[in-house]
């Protein structure tokens, strides 16, 4: 018996408008597919530019398809009306990059995480019920509800946007750049919370970094999109420590090591493998280097 992915999408295609007049519409992304399980973690990785941001964008109905279909759970979400996407935000939510502005900072954290609650029909007793079982879920006191998001660091408004995201039970959650705007000791403890939640929820999260040692820690499986077309998909230990594309070994070698010659090293390879692919104009298209694998262990 075959079962349906949680997210499947197939031939994405999205175009924006050309600059100027009569311009054509600039392609970002040409033909991507991919699929999501339940209880699993996606990881989307790529330079800016890339097309990644664009993946989540299309998921979450911010961006028009001009081609393909992204379907939730079997049903075709692709051209889903503003009414439609209403009701979707109980299934699938969203963590921001920016902790900062993803916040109103006039409403209390209480009102913020209570206001999805609401809007989906629970009472208000039901929705602080909730709000004190999501600020513990998160590890944040529960006093946390009475005050306004300037009182937080970024890793504990963070924490705030999870918690919202948490609010009406998704099945999915699009994490867009979740931890980039922290330092490196926040990124390690939001990362672990990511995965707690996830053991204890089974909600499944599409994962977008540019950073490969972030979705490394995350995520099952890993998918390197390059200038609109995923190049490599496969089980994330794989992926993220022996690529096959030249690109996402170029993703590799950027990250930085603490070892001064180890990382003159690795910029030396990292600039022959760009001179190489210039050279050779090594072929992007989906599956050229793909890994033909079912799934992965974190």
């Amino acid at each position: 018996m075959v079962t349906a992915h949680l997210l499947e999408v197939s031939d994405l295609r999205v175009a924006y408008p050309g600059r100027g007049f009569r311009a054509r519409p600039l392609e970002v992304l040409h033909g991507v597919s991919l699929h999501v399980d339940q209880g699993e973690t996606l990881g989307i990785v790529g330079e800016s530019g890339s097309g990644k941001t664009t993946i989540g964008r299309a998921v979450l109905g911010l961006v028009r398809p001009s081609a393909g279909r992204i379907s939730l759970r079997g049903q075709d979400i692709t051209a889903a009306s503003a009414k439609e996407r209403r009701i979707l935000a109980r299934e699938i939510q969203v963590v921001f990059q920016d902790p900062y502005s993803s916040l109103n900072p006039s409403m209390t954290i209480g009102d913020i995480l209570s206001e999805p609650l609401v809007v989906h029909g629970a009472t208000a007793r039901e929705a602080r019920a909730r709000v004190r079982h999501l600020l513990d879920g998160v590890r944040l006191p529960v006093d946390s509800a009475e005050r306004l998001p300037r009182e937080f660091s970024g890793g504990q408004r963070q924490r705030i946007a999870i918690a919202r995201a948490l609010a009406p039970k998704p099945k999915l959650i699009v994490c867009d750049e979740p931890v980039s705007a922290l330092d490196l000791s926040t990124q390690a403890q939001v990362l672990d919370l990511f995965t707690q939640i996830q053991r204890l929820s089974g909600v499944a999260y599409l994962f977008v970094s540019h950073d490969l040692a972030v979705v490394r820690h995350v995520s099952h499986r890993v998918s390197a999109v390059y200038q609109g077309d995923i190049v490599e998909t496969g089980p994330a230990e794989q992926v993220t420590s022996t690529p096959e594309h030249p690109y996402t070994r170029r993703l590799l070698l950027a990250a930085p090591v603490a070892d001064p010659v180890e990382q003159r090293r690795r910029r030396a390879e990292r600039q022959r493998l760009a001179r190489e692919a210039e050279a050779e104009d090594v072929p992007s298209e989906p599956g050229a280097y793909r890994r033909r694998v079912q799934g992965g262990q974190r």
